[in-house]
């Protein structure tokens, strides 16, 4: 059986930092999971990698320490469990503004009865045995909150049932809602939405341009 130490290590309230890779070289996320971080993303929305890529990186990725995780590209049925059934431990949704499309998502990662994702794991063997009985409690599920209509509808979202926790898109954020990174007002909707988390026991996440700022959130 697998066991996701990332996701058990952030239900039980102690931070998890990860690196994101982009670059489409699975030699690349190997190399950055023997660093020492609790999970390696690879980003399938910006990135440039190809489902075969993504699927030998999460392989690669479980010979070091890291957790394999993906960003989809979108809040798709069909890309989040090509990603799952090729291994992934960790899924981030980007874009997701309502509860209606949090349980899209639900919907798209958990097994009946919890949700509706498709059994067909071809290649989740390097995880261990018995997969379909781990999967639903060992894959992490974030969605990304990172418009000002997500940021008014968080505690919607963030209560809906098989989702883990968010990951705050600070950069979007400030865009969507037409004011500066940093700003005090972009600032107060981040705080919001951590406390949020907080209230409805969700995790949350922020990505993090800077170490500077990771150990602010962190903090």
């Amino acid at each position: 059986m697998y066991v996701n130490v990332t996701k058990r290590k952030m239900m039980q309230g102690s931070p998890a930092i990860g690196a994101e890779v982009s670059l489409g070289s699975p030699l690349s996320a190997e190399l950055i999971s023997s660093l020492g971080y609790d999970f390696v993303l690879v980003d399938n929305q910006h990135g440039l990698w190809t489902e075969e890529q993504s699927m030998i990186a999460f392989r690669s990725i479980s010979l070091g320490v890291s957790t394999p995780m993906a960003r989809v590209r979108r809040n798709d049925y069909g890309s989040i469990g090509r990603l799952l059934d090729m291994g992934c431990m960790g899924i981030v949704v980007p874009m997701v503004n309502t509860a209606e499309e949090a349980a899209e998502a639900v919907f798209a990662t958990r097994y009946p009865p919890k949700g509706g994702r498709s059994i067909g794991p071809f290649a989740t063997g390097f995880l261990g045995e018995n997969y379909d009985a781990f999967a639903d409690d060992e894959i992490f599920l974030a969605v990304q909150l990172e418009t000002g209509e997500a940021a008014e509808n968080a505690e919607a979202i963030m209560s809906v049932e098989g989702i883990d926790g968010c990951w705050i898109g600070p950069g979007d954020l400030g865009r969507f809602m037409g004011v500066d990174f940093g700003s005090d007002i972009h600032t107060k909707t981040i705080i919001n939405i951590i406390n949020v988390c907080e209230k409805v026991g969700k995790i949350a996440g922020i990505s993090n341009p800077s170490s500077v700022l990771a150990k602010r959130w962190i903090d």
